[in-house]
């Protein structure tokens, strides 16, 4: 089974759609997928409890059917950092706790699982925690997503420096074009595939259809 922990430059880099498109391009190989969002800010109230946009997306971009619980089994509902949410409400979640959730749901048989984390890699889960934590307690390798903007090179060979620091794997790094007014996009991309150690799985443009299986058309998977 390939086990991804899914990180971005920032916040809006776009990691969503990147890891519904890496679940799709899964499904087209034939592969049983799952798609994860442990923790998720900014739910909306339905009727069936507190629901979140982007863990929606992985669950219904998935080809294994899992209850939402399982997809964002800690939801919360305003739209600020998770770690203010939960010490608002005087609630600590641990990488322990998360990592536990995530084995749970990995018993599910699949063949490609996608946890997405929140924000960037040093977002913080609790007063001693990030959620680069979780990455390192699950074992898995990392997909860092780039979001493609003024700055987007300082900003991805930090987290990558960050990442390997906490002796993880990156498996691999994906281009997502967040504003295309960006001014020399080629050669920003030809410098980030020289400094990161790490093969560029796809280069996805600015799209008006974000689609999963729009975006995988531009992705291909880590290599096994």
């Amino acid at each position: 089974m390939s086990k991804y922990f899914v990180t971005g430059t920032d916040t809006d880099a776009g990691k969503t759609v990147v890891s519904a498109g890496l679940l799709a391009a899964a499904n087209k190989a034939g592969k049983r997928s799952i798609g994860l969002k442990p923790i998720a800010a900014g739910c909306q109230q339905t009727d069936e409890g507190l629901r979140n946009d982007d863990a929606q997306i992985l669950q219904a971009a998935a080809s294994v059917e899992l209850d939402y619980d399982v997809v964002n089994p800690i939801a919360l509902e305003p739209a600020i950092a998770p770690h203010i949410v939960l010490m608002q409400q005087n609630r600590r979640v641990t990488n322990s706790q998360l990592a536990g959730y995530i084995r749970g749901a990995f018993f599910t048989p699949n063949d490609f699982a996608i946890v997405e984390g929140a924000g960037g890699w040093r977002v913080p889960l609790n007063r001693t925690e990030t959620l680069a934590g979780l990455a390192k307690e699950l074992d898995v390798e990392v997909i860092l997503v780039v979001g493609v903007k003024l700055g987007c090179i300082n900003h991805a060979l930090l987290t990558a420096e960050a990442i390997a620091s906490d002796g993880i794997k990156i498996a691999g790094w994906v281009a997502n074009i967040i504003e295309p007014s960006t001014a020399n996009i080629d050669e920003n991309l030809m410098t980030l595939r020289a400094l990161i150690a790490a093969p560029c799985l796809g280069v996805v443009p600015f799209l008006e259809d974000c689609s999963p299986t729009a975006v995988a058309e531009y992705l291909t998977l880590p290599p096994a």
